[in-house]
């Protein structure tokens, strides 16, 4: 199942939920700013319908004609602004309705009596009206109905609205931009917490720096002592080796200096299976004293110079052939390995394409991925698949009359993946073949 779940990344995930976060807050804020904003209009409104109501009532108190409270807007015909008392069986209607009615829908509670309370009706069209209603006590009871447009608290309330939501948009906007920067800067550390990795791993350091944020910098103490056992353990490893290649110096000189008696070994075989082991065992001291030298940090060799040493000489070598050895790498190009290491590999690959070759050897590298590719082509005859794969094994020559001991590929794939690296064997666009080394960079 864990192969199956894709990866996420932090920075999406914090930028998610704050986008989350965000838009419900606006959602909300919207809600009831909107809600705040219906009250406020609808009280204004109100306030204006209960001034004529109050007008009405007073005029019904005093005698006064009610038709002649017609002020505008109630006294132009068809708007939706209108009143009417009604008294009995009498209704006194504003010059609005033109003999027409309103009719109440919904005429609300009576929660305190002598106060208007809200209604909502239907005009002489049809129209929606919002009203207010007042019942007015006494020996004849009155009912004042004062309506004005629906639309008259919608309109207002759309046009408020709609700048709210532009503004709330344009805030949105701000805290998303807000909280990205402040994203990225809180991730910072994480990201020069990766660099500082890859130049422990590049060998540019040997720990990562102690001064970090309060919040990884526990875990920069489990890497750094992480870092330090591993290099302790390195440290014991190698030691291993070169106690191990001690004790076998001895053993090997001794079989050295008995073979030499040619009763012994009259072929001389047995002699020079004694001279490759003392050639590995030195090898290895070599390595394990380099490494010694170096530390807990990987070596850090450029590939050009070596090249340019290594063309010079197996130049000299061969040549009898007038092979031309190109060599196309960068001068920047390094790999996380120890230089007599380096040499012994690419020594046996170019080594290996000018015995092949008919004219011409190519050497190319590239970086990529945080490795090292390493081309070595030739323009000779090639392998086919059977014998690529056997010429990887050790002591396996294809041709007894080429000059070698068929050790060549074996230890350079060998040396290779020590490194953590590989060694593969292709076609080359020259027409002989192509050796890719991969080597940490």
């Amino acid at each position: 199942m864990a192969a199956t779940v894709p990866r996420r990344s932090l920075r999406a995930r914090l930028l998610a939920a704050a986008l989350v976060m965000v838009l419900a807050a606006l959602v909300v804020a919207g809600l009831a700013i909107g809600v705040i904003l219906h009250r406020f209009v609808r009280g204004q409104l109100d306030g204006r319908l209960d001034a004529q109501v109050v007008a009405l009532r007073a005029g019904l108190e005093a005698g006064i004609l009610p038709q002649g409270l017609d002020a505008p807007p109630f006294d132009r015909p068809g708007p939706g602004w209108a009143w009417e008392v009604r008294r009995g069986t009498e209704t006194i209607r504003s010059g609005s309705l033109r003999g027409g009615d309103i009719r109440l829908s919904d005429p609300g509670p009576d929660d305190e009596p002598g106060r208007p309370h809200p209604a909502s009706g239907t005009g002489p069209r049809d129209e929606p009206l919002v009203a207010r209603v007042l019942v007015v006590p006494g020996p004849e009871p009155a009912t004042i109905v004062v309506a004005a447009p629906e639309g008259e608290l919608r309109g207002p309330l759309r046009e408020a609205l709609t700048s709210l939501a532009l503004a709330l948009g344009i805030l949105g906007l701000c805290l998303l931009a807000g909280l990205a920067f402040q994203v990225r800067l809180g991730l910072a550390p994480l990201t020069r917490l990766r660099a500082d990795l890859a130049s422990v791993r590049s060998g540019r350091r040997e720990r990562v720096p102690a001064d970090q944020p309060a919040e990884i910098a526990p875990v920069v103490a489990e890497l750094n002592a992480l870092l330090d056992q591993n290099a302790q353990n390195l440290e014991r490893a190698r030691g291993h080796v070169a106690n191990l290649a001690h004790a076998l110096k001895t053993p090997l000189a001794t079989l050295s200096m008995a073979l030499a008696d040619p009763a012994r070994d009259p072929d001389g075989a047995l002699r020079r299976q004694v001279d490759d082991m003392d050639r590995r065992v030195r090898h290895h001291l070599r390595r394990a004293r380099a490494a010694a030298l170096a530390g807990s940090a990987r070596g850090r060799t450029p590939l050009a110079p070596r090249l340019s040493d290594l063309r010079a000489a197996l130049t000299r070598i061969h040549a009898e052939k007038g092979a031309v050895i190109d060599i196309e790498v960068p001068e920047a190009l390094s790999v996380s390995c120890e230089g007599q290491d380096l040499d012994e590999m690419l020594g046996n690959l170019v080594d290996n394409a000018c015995r092949w070759c008919r004219s011409r050897v190519r050497v190319t590298a590239t970086a990529r991925d945080g490795d090292v590719s390493v081309s070595v082509e030739d323009d000779g005859p090639g392998l086919d698949p059977a014998a690529a794969s056997a010429v990887m094994a050790r002591g396996r020559r294809l041709d007894e009359g080429v000059p070698g001991h068929g050790f060549g590929l074996p230890i350079t794939l060998e040396l290779a993946e020590l490194y953590g690296g590989g060694l593969s064997l292709g076609r080359s666009d020259l027409g002989g073949l192509r050796v890719g080394l991969v080597l940490p960079a």
